[in-house]
């Protein structure tokens, strides 16, 4: 399980393609800090498992390998990384942790696109103090989104400022654009969603009681 609060902005280093799968490298001094094989890290959302051995983590500098399967590449935005991509980094959280995002699986469930910004006021240097950004997402799991709920972008936990039918739009504030890949993300660009797992399991109960009073 992991926040959604994004601990570095890393980088993919290369990508080894194998057909229908791919190993990729990635730079992220912190997240590599105490990893050990078979450890799971959040890329842009995505929970991605070490596959380095304790040998090769100790030669490395920043460095941590992992294995993309095809599931993964034809569900999520990872197949467009390339080498030099930017990507957000976050360690699996610890039991008794603090929570300040919320509960994120880091499984996706859709990818959506960014499809507008508004850069809110502007600063004494000119730049804006936070932004609306609006995305697209599919219809299907637009149920699961309710103004000010939560979702995850990219591996980010986001407050849901408003909820369509098939968008949605947050609003960020600087730190976010600044520490995540969220800052330099065009209009077009593919991102990865996660909706709130609880709103799910709510669903699911709330189905079975439906199919339960319907029987009796």
């Amino acid at each position: 399980m992991f926040t959604g609060i994004i601990e570095e902005l890393g980088e993919v280093v290369s990508i080894e393609e194998y057909g229908d799968s791919s190993r990729i490298r990635l730079r992220g001094p912190l997240v590599r800090t105490g990893a050990r094989h078979g450890d799971s890290i959040a890329v842009n959302g995505v929970c991605l498992t070490v596959v380095d051995t304790a040998e090769q983590l100790a030669e490395q500098n920043g460095e941590f390998s992992a294995d993309v399967m095809a599931e993964t590449l034809t569900r999520s935005s990872l197949g467009a990384l390339r080498a030099g991509s930017p990507v957000n980094l976050e360690r699996a959280m610890a039991l008794g942790a603090r929570l300040g995002g919320h509960l994120v699986q880091g499984h996706v469930d859709a990818t959506g696109e960014l499809l507008s910004r508004a850069p809110g006021e502007l600063d004494a240097d000119g730049r804006p103090r936070w932004e609306v950004l609006r995305f697209s997402l599919p219809a299907d799991i637009a149920r699961y989104l309710v103004d000010k709920g939560s979702i995850t972008v990219d591996g980010i936990s986001l407050t849901v400022v408003q909820a369509g039918d098939d968008w949605f739009s947050v609003s960020l504030i600087p730190a976010t654009l600044a520490l995540t890949t969220l800052g330099a993300k065009q209009v077009g660009e593919p991102v990865n969603l996660e909706v709130d797992v609880l709103a799910k399991y709510v669903e699911r109960l709330l189905d079975a009681r439906a199919i339960a009073g319907d029987a009796s």
